[in-house]
């Protein structure tokens, strides 16, 4: 049974409800909806589920885009309504036929909406009966199949011992002289398999057609080419290589290489570290980055070369007719050339693949059944609607001004921490120290606290920066609890008069159970004002995994009933992926936090904002 209907405008004006489904929804699914999915560019997306205490929704949807309305349809998760889809495209047709920009009020649509819910339920009564009915001649049908599949058993067997044996040793060679080498080196192409047509897998076809003796045949040879070159390079064991010191221009050879121990016995080796606080600089966060508008206007010259066709064959009159009438509706198999061509590009980007196809898929459910103007291309069309999706992923939809947040803080005389968090190598300890020089350009003071327990050496390289920026740091050692390390380390702030703590933690795997209990316990035992996620602008795919999985497991080892999640993101290494900035808009499209930080080279002044601009334009070149 339905929960709720309605249809409303892009703008927020809802047009009509229905009235007979007049139940209350438990928590808010429609603004959720709107909120997470359709201005996230998730509208491609079959349908959305949320949770309530008390009860669970599903929630379809569909778009009239030429007159800028939506559809959506609420019912309870646990109901299979098959009629959904279809009552939503049968309103969708029927409201488009009455609808006028200037009412507000349809309580004629009424009568409308009772017939049109009949008609789509006793369509699913229809495919029901005529599905029970082939249930019987279905089965006789795979009887007779069991029944041809017994008589042919043995005909295959020994078709595959004559394979086994070498029967097919003749159009083997004749295939690798066909496609390959026939040296010693050579290269053996592989077979089409029986279900692949074009380049796609046809999942209806007989699975078993692909000979497994081939495969066995072909890795037996591999292996053979294998040893064979093996025994030619073969390293004699008694010989081994011993590693020598290298001497430059006939010096006396060092005979200490560890420099870490103190230099005169007396603990007094740091004493030489140069204090770097009030000589490096501005920060790069307080520079305005300009951006050049050369190439705002470029188009793919891939969707160029597949319109061409195209435009020859409609000939010349309908082309310029075309041009000057415009489109009627744009259609799904106009907008695929152009989103393919966008999907590539995003993925030389580094975008990952899963990413790049749901926003192709969103853009395309917000173009289709919209008029094409007149002298526009698809190509562009499809370019500018991509592009204004990027900027709504990519903008923050709150506050990300820390500044002002410590100055609040302050006025409740509490510290505002920070935490730091990410998987292992990303650097969080070195861009937790630039954060810290940022906040001391701005003369905001600032405590470092090393929750970093774990690894080798990571109290000692925060204590460096310590010394290095004149920051006091909290630290115990190693092997203690990070969540009791963290909770003294902000008392001791407060007693101090320290207005921001930055809490360095240990790297984790995302699927490190443990460690990722501890963080969750970390968290909910100090609530932070702020959590970074840190990670590399260098990830594709993997910010995928790492994001999906990061956010779920801080919210399931989590014991508070409102568990924290990442609020922001931090992004590292960024001046060494050249134009492969994809990583950005992976993270920010699955966590939905905003890039707060981006780390950009080695010293403490690389350090910048997230210039949404750049990365569309750079995305989209």
């Amino acid at each position: 049974m339905l929960e709720q209907l309605l249809i409303f405008t892009r703008g927020g004006l809802i047009l009509w409800t229905c009235k007979e489904l007049g139940n209350a929804l438990k928590g808010s699914p429609i603004d959720t909806l709107i909120r997470s999915c359709l201005l996230e560019e998730r509208s491609g997306a079959a349908s959305y589920s949320y949770d309530a205490p008390g009860a669970s929704y599903t929630l379809k949807w569909t778009f009239h885009n030429e007159l800028g309305l939506v559809f959506v349809a609420v019912y309870q998760r646990i109901l299979h309504l098959l009629y959904v889809d279809e009552l939503l495209a049968m309103m969708r047709r029927e409201f488009s036929e009455i609808y006028d920009p200037k009412r507000t009020v349809y309580n004629d649509f009424d009568e409308t909406f009772r017939q049109l819910r009949r008609e789509a339920e006793a369509r699913v009564e229809e495919l029901k009966k005529s599905k029970q009915t082939d249930k019987p001649v279905n089965n006789k049908k795979k009887q007779g199949l069991v029944q041809k599949a017994g008589s042919d058993k043995g005909s295959k067997k020994s078709e595959g011992s004559l394979a086994t044996d070498g029967g097919d040793g003749d159009k083997a060679k004749g295939h690798k002289l066909e496609n390959g080498h026939s040296n010693g080196n050579h290269v053996e192409m592989e077979e089409p398999r029986a279900g692949v047509v074009n380049g796609k897998e046809n999942t209806s076809s007989n699975i078993s057609a692909f000979d497994v003796s081939k495969l066995q045949k072909r890795t037996k040879g591999g292996k053979k080419t294998d040893t064979v070159v093996n025994k030619g390079s073969k390293p004699d064991p008694k010989k081994k290589a011993t590693k020598k010191n290298r001497v430059w221009d006939d010096a006396p050879p060092e005979t200490k290489l560890d420099f870490t121990d103190p230099v005169d016995g007396n603990g007094s080796g740091n004493d030489n570290i140069e204090v770097v606080a009030a000589n490096q600089g501005e920060s790069m966060m307080d520079v305005e980055e300009i951006i050049s508008s050369d190439s705002e206007g470029e188009v793919d010259d891939n969707v160029q070369k597949d319109s061409k066709p195209e435009a020859k064959k409609k000939g010349w009159f309908s082309f310029m007719f075309q041009s000057f009438a415009g489109k009627a509706n744009l259609e799904k198999e106009d907008l695929e050339p152009a989103l393919k061509a966008l999907k590539d590009g995003l993925m030389t980007k580094n975008v990952a693949e899963e990413i790049a196809e749901k926003l192709c898929e969103s853009v395309a459910a917000s173009l289709e059944g919209k008029k094409l103007a007149s002298f526009t291309r698809v190509s562009s069309t499809v370019q500018a609607a991509m592009e204004d999706a990027l900027v709504r992923i990519l903008t923050p939809r709150r506050s990300i001004d820390i500044l002002r947040d410590v100055h609040a803080a302050k006025e409740q005389r509490k510290p505002y921490v920070v935490v730091f968090v990410g998987v292992n190598g990303v650097g969080k300890s070195t861009n937790l120290a630039k954060v810290a020089y940022w906040l001391l350009q701005h003369n905001v003071s600032v405590m470092m606290a090393a929750c970093d327990t774990f690894r080798s050496g990571a109290v000692e390289q925060l204590r460096t920066h310590g010394r290095r920026l004149q920051i006091p740091i909290f630290e115990k050692g190693y092997e203690k609890d990070p969540a009791i390390v963290a909770k003294e380390a902000i008392q001791e702030a407060t007693r101090n008069g320290s207005d921001v703590v930055l809490v360095d933690t240990a790297g984790r795997m995302q699927d490190n159970e443990p460690l990722m209990r501890a963080l969750s316990k970390l968290i909910y035992l100090n609530n932070p004002d702020l959590v970074l996620f840190v990670g590399e602008a260098l990830v594709g795919n993997d910010a995928v995994d790492q994001l999906s999985k990061f956010n779920p497991k801080l919210v399931d080892l989590s014991t508070s009933p409102t568990p924290r999640l990442i609020d922001g993101i931090l992004l590292t290494k960024f001046d060494t992926i050249d134009d492969k900035v994809g990583a950005a808009l992976s993270m920010v499209y699955i966590s939905g936090a905003p890039v707060m930080f981006v780390g950009c080279g080695q010293s403490y002044t690389d350090l910048k904002k997230l210039n949404v601009k750049s990365i569309v334009k750079t995305l989209l070149k």
